[in-house]
C-alpha cells in the first residue's frame, strides 16, 4: 500500500503521516526528509542548502524523483509532500485542507510568531510555490482532480483524520 499525503502549510500533513505510520506499522518519508538528506550529501546545513536550492530547479526535480524512487522500491509506504501525488504511483492520494485562519494559527504557534506574521508569510510562500510548481512541472496546485480523498483537518482532530483514512483504506 502506497499512500501520498499532501496539503498546504499548516494543514497537518506531517501529523497525519506520523499518526498513520504508527497505526499501520509502515514507514513514511517526507519531501523535507529528502531535502535534509540532499543537504547532508552536499555537506551543507539545511539553511545553506536551502539558499543553494533557490533558483535551482534541479533540486526540486531531484526531490520529486527520489520520492518516486523510494515509493517504487517499497511495498508499503506513506509519502508526505505537497507534490508527492504527482510523482508517486500510489494506491491512495490524499490532500488535506484547512481554513486559512486555522493554518495561520497553527504555524504561528509552531514557529513562535504572531498570527499576522504567519499569515503574511503563508501568502507570500504559497504565491511563490504556485509559480514554481507551474514553471518547473506545469502543475496547478489548486487542481484537486488528482486526489482520491480530500479531508478538512480544521473540522477533524488528528485522531479522527487518521480514522477517516483508515476507513477509506478498508474499501479500496
Amino acid at each position: 500500500m502506497i499512500i501520498t499525503i499532501g496539503g498546504l502549510a499548516g494543514t497537518g500533513t506531517t501529523t497525519a503521516a506520523e499518526l498513520l505510520s504508527e497505526k499501520m506499522g509502515i514507514d513514511y518519508i517526507s519531501a523535507g526528509y529528502v531535502f535534509r538528506e540532499m543537504a547532508r550529501e552536499h555537506n551543507m546545513s539545511v539553511l545553506e542548502f536551502s539558499a543553494f536550492a533557490e533558483g535551482n530547479d534541479d533540486i526540486d526535480k531531484e526531490i520529486d524523483k527520489r520520492q518516486a524512487e523510494l515509493a517504487k522500491s517499497a511495498d508499503n509506504l506513506i509519502v508526505e509532500g505537497r507534490l508527492s501525488a504527482y510523482f508517486v504511483e500510489a494506491d491512495l492520494k490524499l490532500w488535506l485542507v484547512t481554513p486559512f485562519d486555522i493554518r495561520s494559527s497553527r504555524i504561528a504557534e509552531r514557529e513562535s510568531k504572531s498570527v499576522d506574521v504567519a499569515s503574511e508569510e503563508i501568502i507570500s510562500r504559497e504565491k511563490s510555490e504556485a509559480l514554481r510548481y507551474k514553471d518547473i512541472h506545469n502543475i496547478d496546485i489548486s487542481n484537486m482532480s488528482i486526489y482520491d480523498l480530500i479531508i478538512n483537518t480544521g473540522t477533524f482532530d488528528p485522531e479522527k483524520v487518521s480514522e477517516i483514512i483508515l476507513t477509506t483504506l478498508k474499501v479500496i
